[in-house]
């Protein structure tokens, strides 16, 4: 590999707010903010706002999405769709 050309690849923290869990983890993202981890040590925190612990996919709960006004957004910038004869 070619030196001084890769970012820091360092413990971060991921933080999931809705879920009440956060992990630690190596990456390459940096942040700001910090927090002192269960080991002691003080790690930079990187806020999400899906993890594994509130995705519908990994805990069978299904979340509401407004959807209607997306569809409703679509069809005044596009119209209706001419139909085929």
């Amino acid at each position: 590999m070619k030196k001084d050309i890769h970012p820091a690849y360092a413990p971060v923290v991921f933080r999931d707010s809705s879920a009440n869990f956060a992990f630690l983890t190596r990456s390459t993202l940096t942040s700001g903010k910090t927090i002192e981890w269960e080991d002691g040590n003080t790690y930079p925190v990187v806020d999400v706002d899906i993890s594994s612990a509130s995705h519908p996919f990994y805990t069978g709960r299904s979340r509401v999405v407004d959807t209607a006004g997306r569809v409703e957004k679509f069809r005044q910038r596009y119209g209706k769709r001419p139909e085929n004869k």
